[in-house]
Formats: C-alpha cells, structure tokens, sequence
C-alpha cells in the first residue's frame, strides 16, 4: 500500500509528472525507430546477422541499440558512439592540460566538452557506420558468425555504391538523432537521458532473451537463469549502494568577527565506481581481432589467414569458450583499475582538501593524503572489479552448461539496469522528498 500511495504522489506534482510522460514519449519514439530498418538491404542477410549478433563480443552493439543493430534500422549504431566519445573525452582531460582546465571551469567548461563530445561522437559514428556498410556490406562479415552459420550474405546484392554511400549517412543521423534525445530528456524528463535510452535498449532485449531458453525446452535452466538474474539484481543493489566513506575534518578559522569551519564530512568511495565502463572497454577490444580478420577476407582452413580466423572464431568470438570467459573477466579487471585511476586522482584530491583547510584524520597533509588514498582505491577496486567481472561471465557459465547460445550478455543487461533504475530512485525521492513528500527510498 506504501508505494501504491508513493506512485500516487509522484502524479500529484505536475511537475514531476510532466517528466516523467515526457521521457515515456521520447523513450516510445525511440523504440519504434529502433524497428524502422534501413531501406534496400537483403533481408536474407538481416536474418543472418540476427543470428551472428547473438553471441560473442558483437552482442555488446546489439545490447546498447535495443535490437536496432541485429535488424540493421536507422537506429543500429545506437548510443555506443556517444558512450565512446564520452569515455575519450574523459581519458584526455587527464592528457591535454586544456581539457584539464575546461573540467575545472564548472558549467562554462563543462558546455564546451559537451560540443566536443557531440563532434567526437559525429566522427566516430562515421567511421563504425562505414566499417559496418562495408563490413557487411559486400559478405565480408564471415568472422562475426559462428561456424554453424551459413556463408555470410551481403546486405547490399547490388554493391556498395550507390546504396551503401545513402546507408552510411543515415547511421549517422540516427545517432545524431538519439543524442538529442537523450539531451532533451536530461533538459526536459528525469533521469540522465543517456542512460535512460540505454536502459530502454537494455530491457526491451530481456524478455526475449529469456524466451529464447524456453523456445529451447529448457525449463530447467530457464528457471536456474532467472533464479541467478534475480541474485545479481540483489547483489548489485548491494554493491551499488556500498561505499568507504574516508572522514574528512576542517579547521576552525576565524573570518572578521565569525567563526568557519570545524565541520566533519566525508569523500564517498563507492565499490563499483567504474559501473559498466569496464565490460565495455574489455567487450570493445575482444571485438577487434574479428574485425581485422574479416578485413583479410575469406580464405581455405589450411591457409595462414584461414587457421587465424578459425582462431578468432574459436578463443575469441565464441562467448562459451572458456579462453575468452577467462580473457573477458580479466580485461574487465584490469579495465577497472585503469578508469579508477583516471577517475579518482588522489593527488588533485589531497590538494583540494588541503586548500579547503581540511585533513584526514590520522594522516598528514600532502604527500601522506596523497598516499592515503591511493591505497584506499587501489584496495577497494579489487572487490568491486572482481564483482563485475563475476556478473558479466556467471550467465556466459550457465548458458554454456545450458547449451544456450542464444541470450547475451545477461549479466550486464542487469548491472545497467539495475544502475540506472537505483538513479532514477533517487532523483524521483528527492523530489518528493523536496514537496514534503514521503520518497521511496528509506
């Protein structure tokens, strides 16, 4: 009945509610053209690379586009340019001093690196739209499927020009048109709009993955899958709410005739600070082999090129391998510690408490803070990139003992679900919270 009456309170602020059907509209106009296909390709050929983007590191696209990459819509890129972009810029702020200090400008700066990253992501859907026109294009995607697929059909029987060079901008747009959609719904809705059109990508694949296991008659495992789905939900609310809170004290000083400071807070370090950018990472470069390889073109088993293809196909591209579930968990593992490092800089960390007039208790300031807190986020990124890596490789685990080839990427698809939902929470309680409101988080 408590949250029958929290629903209820959420539709009687017009603000909020304003929101909230402003981001379901946007959210429905993006699924349906999630389903508009790019005109003149072979649908023999989108059968096929239905059946190829359903396992293995490509499933990561079709994950992130909602489907649109599996049916080759004008959606089919999806948001994965922008989330790219955005992790480039984010890795070169800590490279070029200009972008350093754009990031230290507040809202003025942060308007800047917004454009770039709008131009960043322009270039890189150009690319990714191209590798796939031709990629794909002309029956070259042979690496992509597994051995048990047919030859690989091209999209385009007519060739590459013209059609293709129509294809290749219409991608583009498409991406170009999600990011303004997710822009408005950050302006207009709730929720960061980013993440709310990759969470309606990542639930919209859910029910008919798990289907996928029951069209198989396999009953058991299906209910062991949702019984493990169910688990990660519940570990990853643990994890993503857990945090080390570093105590943090600031001196008393007297400013004319007042007295500041004295006050005792903390820096909040969470378990999982990286979210998902590590299986993207890890999934990203497990997907370059494939694509270098089906650039060399088909060749025989016995040749060079072949036995390196069979080799990707293999170790690589196949999600029920154990090598590439041991190279997926320990890329993750090592992606963590390197986004860790780029997100949390201790030394710009200690350097702003000390000119705040603060100190960790027990600890000098300067290099000691410094140290401090190194180790403190060298030691809890293990447990939370282990627990990552543990949810993105325990559904690959089961559905191999399953024989399920069928459901990817399950254990992500939670992990950004539930990541996105518990920030939407939060955002709906405090503005509830806001209008004397009882929220729903306690």
């Amino acid at each position: 009945m408590a949250v029958i009456a929290n629903i209820r309170n959420i539709f009687k602020i017009q603000d909020l509610r304003n929101k909230i059907l402003f981001t379901f509209m946007i959210v429905g106009v993006y699924r349906i053209g999630a389903a508009i296909r790019v005109p003149g390709v072979d649908p023999l050929a989108i059968e096929q690379l239905r059946a190829g983007a359903q396992d293995g590191a490509l499933g990561l696209f079709n994950l992130f586009s909602g489907g649109a990459f599996e049916s080759f819509s004008v959606f089919a890129l999806g948001i994965m340019p922008y989330i790219t972009a955005s992790i480039i810029m984010q890795v070169l702020g800590v490279v070029i001093p200009k972008l350093e200090e754009l990031q230290q400008q507040g809202a003025v700066g942060q308007r800047k690196i917004t454009q770039y990253t709008r131009y960043v992501t322009i270039t890189l859907a150009l690319l990714q739209g191209t590798v796939l026109v031709f990629l794909f294009g002309n029956g070259g995607g042979g690496a992509f499927y597994s051995a048990v697929q047919a030859p690989s059909v091209p999209l385009l029987p007519d060739g590459i020009w013209p059609r293709g060079y129509l294809i290749i901008p219409t991608l583009v747009a498409g991406t170009a048109v999600l990011m303004w959609m997710g822009e408005l719904i950050s302006q207009r809705g709730i929720g960061n709009g980013m993440s709310m059109i990759i969470f309606a990508s990542v639930v919209a694949g859910l029910p008919s993955g798990f289907y996928s296991i029951l069209q198989l008659n396999k009953v058991f495992w299906f209910v062991a899958m949702v019984v493990l789905t169910l688990g990660i939900i519940v570990a990853v609310v643990f994890v993503e709410l857990g945090q080390r809170r570093i105590p943090v004290q600031f001196a008393k000083r007297v400013v004319g005739r007042r007295m500041m400071g004295g006050q005792n807070t903390y820096i909040p370090l969470k378990v999982n600070q990286s979210g998902v950018i590590p299986i993207i990472f890890a999934s990203s470069l497990l997907l370059l082999p494939a694509i270098l390889v089906s650039f060399l073109g088909n060749a025989s088993a016995d040749s060079f090129r072949g036995r390196i293809q069979g080799y990707v196909d293999e170790y690589i591209l196949n999600s029920q391998n154990v090598v590439y579930i041991s190279l997926f968990a320990l890329l993750i593992i090592a992606f963590a510690y390197f986004y860790n490092s780029i997100a949390f800089d201790p030394v710009r960390q200690a350097d702003q408490i000390r000119r705040q007039g603060g100190f960790i208790p027990g600890v000098r300031p300067g290099p000691r803070t410094e140290s401090y807190l190194a180790k403190a986020v060298n030691r809890i990124t293990l447990p939370g990139a282990v627990f990552i890596a543990l949810i993105a490789v325990l559904p690959y685990i089961l559905l191999w003992a399953a024989g399920v080839s069928t459901f990817a990427f399950a254990g992500t698809s939670v992990l950004i679900s539930v990541g996105v939902a518990l920030e939407l929470m939060r955002q709906i309680d405090s503005q509830l919270m806001l209008r004397n409101y009882e929220g729903f988080l306690k």
